[in-house]
């Protein structure tokens, strides 16, 4: 099957999904949030790694998502669709998550926002001397509410903390 933002390749139990939106840094679109569960649902593998194409592993959100006025939290009404949009979102990275098989994140350059979640939904993280990590929501006044902050601190060490970072 072809897909907008995933080349799929399947063989000896191993699959390899890979964000294949180089020109738009493997931004997150409608159709990415769509897709990856579609994908990962889809599998018969026994480990997936998940990777890109180009210089970034992901630049996170596709923000164009915000300009259509969609998104917006103005309202009561604005507020229940926003939280809800977010569920969808969460909902589709948690398909990583909760896949019943080893998911393997190979990060190269940037892993921007939504791409820091993608990762953290996995359960292995490889990244190539380039690869650099930013939660960019907090530049933009955001919460990185698709789930980045709830699993960051389940992988981090306790020992980093107490040494004070």
């Amino acid at each position: 099957m072809a897909y907008e933002c995933f080349e799929v390749k399947e063989a000896g139990g191993v699959a390899h999904v890979q964000l294949s939106r180089p020109e738009r840094r493997n931004a997150m679109t409608a159709a990415f949030w769509k897709e990856l569960p579609e994908i990962v649902g889809a599998l018969d593998a026994k480990v997936l790694v998940l990777s890109s194409t180009g210089p970034h592993f992901c630049a996170g959100l596709d923000v164009s998502m915000f300009g259509s006025g969609a998104l917006t939290t103005e309202s009561v009404e604005g507020r229940k669709k926003f939280r809800q949009k977010l569920e969808e979102l969460q909902s589709s990275l948690n398909s990583l998550a909760q896949a019943p098989f080893p998911v393997i994140a190979a990060v190269q350059g940037g892993c921007i926002g939504g791409g820091v979640d993608m990762a953290t939904a996995c359960c292995l993280r490889y990244a190539t001397r380039d690869a650099f990590f930013v939660i960019q929501e907090i530049n933009l006044g955001m919460m990185a509410d698709v789930g980045t902050f709830n699993r960051m601190p389940k992988q981090l060490p306790e020992a980093l903390g107490a040494q004070g970072g």
